[in-house]
């Protein structure tokens, strides 16, 4: 007897398999991480002093490009700082002048206002004298 015999309604057919999946949890990613950084090590070119000497080197250079950008920028800011400082000052200081300048216009105008207003009052008085004469006369 043939061991497919049984499936006699339905033609022959090759035998399959089913897997079933599953999801991977933690496990095989924290033993492919060991796998890897033990293969890292076998295969590594340096030494783990030479490696660490590296590292620390390569912070090192972070550390000292970063000062320097920190450098570089707090100098473009104080920079910033003293030119907006600077129109500042200037806007201030042309203001002040203007208001000055108003002031010297409004004094001088009053000054000719006055002198205008003294000058008008003597020719006053003179004509109010002429008539007062012209009146005792007649």
């Amino acid at each position: 007897m043939d061991e497919y015999e049984w499936y006699d309604d339905e033609p022959y057919t090759e035998p399959y398999v089913i897997v079933e999946r599953r999801e991977a949890g933690v496990g095989p990613l924290i033993l492919g991480l060991a796998l890897g950084a033990g293969v890292a090590l076998l295969l590594a070119p340096q030494s783990g002093e030479e490696t660490r000497r590296s590292i620390a080197r390569r912070a090192r250079r972070a550390q000292e490009a970063a000062q320097e950008l920190v450098g570089d920028m707090s100098g473009v800011v104080a920079d910033k700082f003293h030119d907006v400082r600077d129109r500042v000052e200037d806007t201030i200081e042309a203001t002040l002048d203007a208001v000055d300048a108003k002031k010297r216009q409004v004094a001088n105008a009053f000054d000719a206002g006055r002198a205008a207003a003294r000058q008008s009052r003597g020719e006053l008085e003179s004509r109010i004298a002429e008539k007062k004469a012209a009146y005792k006369d007649a």
